[in-house]
């Protein structure tokens, strides 16, 4: 099994604010469905964004998400940004990205894991053990 972690830093613009925030991408294969957003506050922490790393390849080509995390290509203004918008009970937010820094994050995760080997790197079974305490 690989344990290769794909990260990529870039800035990104959060609610339209001028100020760019600066944000990291994390995938990891021993959690091969999953992509993490995280951005770094002002005090140094990281506040976390985990969702399926299919919502994000698909939201490259097309309007992706009915959840708490809605992925887009920008195709209103320019094809060269993605929108991101993340909704919890704290609040509501709109990140605005570089398409094709995600585009090359998500190639990387590809060459890591691909799409569709993903269920190669669980056990099931040892989760549906853990789970139900057998």
């Amino acid at each position: 099994m690989q344990t290769d972690v794909v990260e990529q830093h870039q800035f990104v613009t959060l609610n339209g604010c001028r100020t760019p925030v600066f944000a990291r991408w994390c995938y990891t294969p021993s959690d091969p469905y999953v992509v993490t957003l995280a951005f770094r506050t002002q005090g140094g922490r990281w506040i976390d964004w985990s969702f399926a790393r299919d919502l994000l390849a698909e939201g490259l080509r097309e309007p992706a998400g009915l959840g708490d995390v809605r992925v887009r290509p920008d195709l209103a203004f320019t094809d060269e940004m993605l929108i991101i918008e993340l909704e919890s009970p704290d609040g509501y937010a709109i990140v605005e990205l570089g398409r094709e820094e995600v585009e090359n994050f998500v190639r990387a995760s590809a060459r890591s894991v691909p799409f569709g080997s993903e269920s190669d790197l669980l056990d099931l079974d040892g989760i549906i053990a853990q789970i139900t305490g057998v």
